[in-house]
């Protein structure tokens, strides 16, 4: 078998291919000219070489610029042929350049910021809201970094000399809210905007085609898929792709190898997972947006699988009562998942941000998974209780109302 980075370099497209065939496709083009149906899972932290001045050679290349090495493997922190099928897959399906992997979300955003300030520029500025621990890292300056929070209106006003980031997220966490991209990339000038297209997905929206230069996901969501992987993945150019490969191998954020199969994997049904459970979602957010115990519903015009509403009750009783529905942090899985963001992702951020953010207190956030609508609707029914005079059902393809 081939122990050079499978997929790093591969590409036998002659033409242009659909998201769908490029999310079962990507990462995989050298299969069959190995005899392979399935990608290999290679768990090896070392690698053998008898040839110590090719190996010095190859290091002292990666130093320089963070170009993956050429030839077999060198070590585990240096790259892995498992992820490196992911990163490549990833990279097509966001149509950039390259995609590095990291441990977590939170460590692909840290490896981003750690690279800007190498440069010198520490500056970000930023839109509210932002997923709770995103915000905590800027705001806190755990990273030596100093924010500037704006509206998408007011990000040119807030540049300065030192800024090394514009980031938003779109649709928001939790709120859904979305920004222009295009507009904001716009105003961002040279410095590079940072699209957290995690509620999106490249199903939904890519971010690169707008003008964003980073696009961030937390690939423990719906890149995975399952509920059962945690990873962070930056897609963007070759040239940062290095300096994202020099952090990571110098901080060890690295991504574990079975996690970098699983999340291939899971960009196989992408689009078919995403799909369904918009559609579901879309049906709820309708359904809750007729329903005197809700006051508010949060669902993107992009659609989604993510919705969020604010009760007219005591939001606490809803977490309690659900019984098919997960109460559980995170989103994206297959199963259904609903959190109470103020007292959970959102908990870190200043109380008085994060209502001026749109957190409210009495705010829900739900990720829809791929179970039968009348099954979640029942669920919420019976949560949501007698806090009004009973649902008044919308029906699938009647608009809801956006928050």
């Amino acid at each position: 078998m081939d122990t050079a980075r499978p997929g790093a370099h591969d590409d036998v497209r002659t033409t242009a291919r659909a998201l769908a065939t490029e999310a079962v496709h990507a990462g995989r083009d050298d299969l069959a000219r190995q005899g392979l149906h399935a990608p290999p899972i290679d768990l090896s932290t070392t690698y053998p070489s008898y040839d110590s001045r090719d190996e010095a050679a190859r290091i002292d290349a990666f130093a320089a610029t963070g170009a993956e090495p050429d030839g077999p493997p060198v070590y585990g922190r240096l790259g892995n042929p498992t992820v490196a099928r992911f990163e490549t897959a990833l990279a097509r399906l966001e149509g950039t350049e390259a995609a590095v992997a990291f441990a977590s979300g939170m460590a692909a955003l840290s490896a981003v910021l750690l690279a800007r300030a190498s440069m010198g520029l520490r500056h970000v500025v930023a839109v509210r809201p932002l997923y709770g621990c995103s915000d905590h890292l800027l705001t806190a300056g755990l990273l030596g970094s100093e924010v500037t929070w704006t509206d998408p209106a007011g990000v040119a006003d807030a540049l300065r000399p030192d800024t090394g980031l514009v980031m938003v997220e779109s649709p928001a966490n939790p709120t859904l809210a979305e920004v222009d991209l295009r507009a904001v990339a716009h105003a961002c000038g040279s410095v590079p905007l940072l699209v957290d297209n995690t509620f999106a997905t490249p199903v939904l929206q890519r971010p690169a085609e707008q003008g964003a230069r980073l696009i961030l996901h937390s690939a423990t969501k719906y890149l995975g898929g399952h509920g059962d992987v945690l990873a962070g993945v930056v897609a963007c150019d070759e040239e940062f792709a290095g300096r994202l490969r020099l952090v990571r191998f110098a901080t060890g954020g690295v991504l574990h190898p079975l996690a970098g199969y699983l999340l291939l994997r899971g960009l196989s049904t992408l689009p078919v997972r995403v799909r369904a459970a918009s559609a579901t979602a879309a049906e709820l957010a309708g359904r809750l947006a007729a329903d005197p115990r809700i006051t508010r519903v949060h669902y993107p015009r992009i659609g989604g699988a993510m919705v969020s509403f604010e009760v007219l009750g005591d939001p606490h009783e809803v977490i309690a009562g659900v019984r098919l529905i997960t109460p559980a942090v995170s989103l994206g899985s297959v199963d259904t998942l609903i959190q109470h963001p103020a007292s959970i992702s959102h908990r870190i951020v200043d109380a008085e941000d994060r209502r001026g953010a749109g957190v409210s207190d009495r705010l829900l956030r739900m990720s829809v998974g791929l179970e039968d609508v009348e099954d979640l609707w029942a669920d919420l029914d019976r949560a949501l209780g007698s806090g009004g005079a009973g649902p008044s059902v919308r029906r699938l393809g009647e608009p809801a109302t956006a928050g």
